[in-house]
């Protein structure tokens, strides 16, 4: 028999009549592992949020200098840099599950050990350390969870992501004042207390399966199809096979090939350009509202604050109801017209440039959701975790010298100055973004196209 009467003798392909796995109905399961990542990224935001509360009362006990204070203040931000850049490929190489699983056990334990520190740099290993884990966790809470959820509820649910760092790095703050009173010790109690939520988390994590669409993508489709029937109904078909393409370059090298090189412009470009503004405005409200002779500028920075909030929440309701697109160019050039606007405002108008000010909050918070939906929707499921943790590394840097150089700018050039060079970047984003990032809204995870 030839080859042509073979393959008519075997008749068309089969379909599986069941829905595609990203089309699955939303079950419990989805919510259990939303509940594990939200959880972990809740512990990230505490931990980083106590910190800050803590140093102040440890200044004396551990004899720290204004030295010492910025580094202890900067370790865990330069911990997170390195362990989200060597998280990426670690977990598109050998899967999501093992850092996600045990990551949140080493964080509890790093951070149950600050209480013993009786050196400056003690607690700076620990520091440090306790960064580099919450920059795995950056990276495998947002490419596990995006791999799991159905794409009709993606949006919403990891949304829900940006909405428990922001609680627990306030959540920090009511703890830390919380303990302000136990006497000298009380800093050390402060920092124990960020080991809690981390054990809470652990149990949702550890029985939680790999990513199928991972297994599927590294030529294990029997697995990736029984994780689908325990987690979701044998009525759903597993995602297809395709085993992971053979490399000739690492997958650093491989985001920046000609392949993948906008992409990844477009993933780090607009993270980086959206923390520049949200972090150096942020960090300084008060001492910029008091720059522009607003009179109470701490009251200001408290609607700034709440604006954040508000912000947020709006995010999560519009996510998946306008294209991502739209969303993340629309974010930048409003934002960019709130500060440009704040650039020409009259000093003597306060009630204004406090306006001005919870619209750029406003807008920049809910665009942040895009960071937990759109950044993870980008690349291809062999490359997810890569892309996400080069992005991050990314805005770290970006985050780390816009709040060093904002104070500078606005003592040499003063606070216009400063707050045009926002607008300029908040441009720049708009940019990128506009000739480059893809509609990724109703996007099948395992049909992210080769090129952009």
């Amino acid at each position: 028999m030839s080859a042509g009467e073979s393959a008519r003798s075997q008749g068309p392909p089969v379909i599986d009549p069941r829905p595609a796995y990203d089309d699955a109905p939303l079950r419990a399961f989805h919510l259990r592992i939303a509940a594990a990542s939200t959880g972990g990224v809740f512990c990230d935001g505490f931990g980083l949020g106590i910190v800050g509360i803590s140093l102040a009362l440890a200044t004396g006990p551990l004899g720290l200098t204004p030295w010492w204070l910025g580094l202890l203040a900067g370790a865990s931000l330069a911990g997170l840099f390195v362990g989200a850049l060597l998280t990426g490929p670690i977990a598109d190489q050998f899967g999501r599950r093992p850092i996600f699983a045990y990551n949140m056990a080493a964080l509890g334990a790093l951070s149950a050990l600050q209480f013993m520190a009786t050196s400056a740099a003690q607690l700076l290993v620990l520091r440090l350390l306790i960064g580099f884990l919450l920059g795995t966790d950056y990276v495998v809470s947002k490419a596990l969870l995006v791999e799991f959820v159905p794409r009709a509820f993606r949006g919403r649910i990891l949304s829900l992501l940006s909405i428990a760092w922001a609680g627990g790095y306030a959540a920090a703050y009511f703890v830390g004042y919380a303990l302000s009173s136990l006497e000298s010790d009380a800093w050390r109690w402060m920092l124990l207390s960020s080991a809690l939520p981390c054990l809470i988390v652990l149990p949702l994590r550890i029985t939680l399966p790999e990513s199928p669409l991972w297994l599927a993508t590294h030529g294990r489709p029997d697995q990736a199809a029984h994780v689908v029937r325990a987690t979701v109904g044998a009525q759903v078909a597993p995602p297809p096979p395709a085993p992971a393409p053979a490399r000739r370059h690492g997958r650093w090298r491989e985001l920046l090939s000609r392949r993948w090189i906008r992409r990844t412009l477009v993933g780090c470009g607009f993270f980086t350009f959206q923390v520049i503004p949200y972090f150096a405005v942020g960090t300084f409200v008060a001492p910029v509202m008091a720059a522009l002779h607003v009179a109470g500028g701490y009251a200001g920075g408290l609607i700034y604050n709440v604006a954040l909030l508000l912000g947020a929440a709006i995010g999560l309701y519009v996510v998946d109801r306008i294209p991502r697109r739209r969303f993340l160019v629309g974010s930048f050039v409003l934002a960019a017209g709130a500060m440009l606007a704040l650039t020409a405002a009259d000093p003597s108008a306060s009630t204004v440039i406090v306006g001005l000010f919870a619209l750029f909050a406003g807008v920049l918070s809910a665009a942040s959701n895009l960071v937990y939906v759109y950044l993870p929707e980008l690349f291809p499921t062999d490359l997810r975790a890569s892309g996400i943790g080069m992005a991050i590394a990314a805005s770290r840097v970006g985050s780390a010298v816009a709040t060093f150089l904002l104070p500078v700018v606005v003592a040499a050039y003063g606070v216009r100055a400063a707050l045009g060079a926002c607008v300029v970047v908040l441009i720049a984003g708009a940019a990128i973004c506009q000739l480059w990032a893809p509609e990724t809204r109703n996007a099948h995870l395992d049909e992210v196209p080769t090129s952009s």
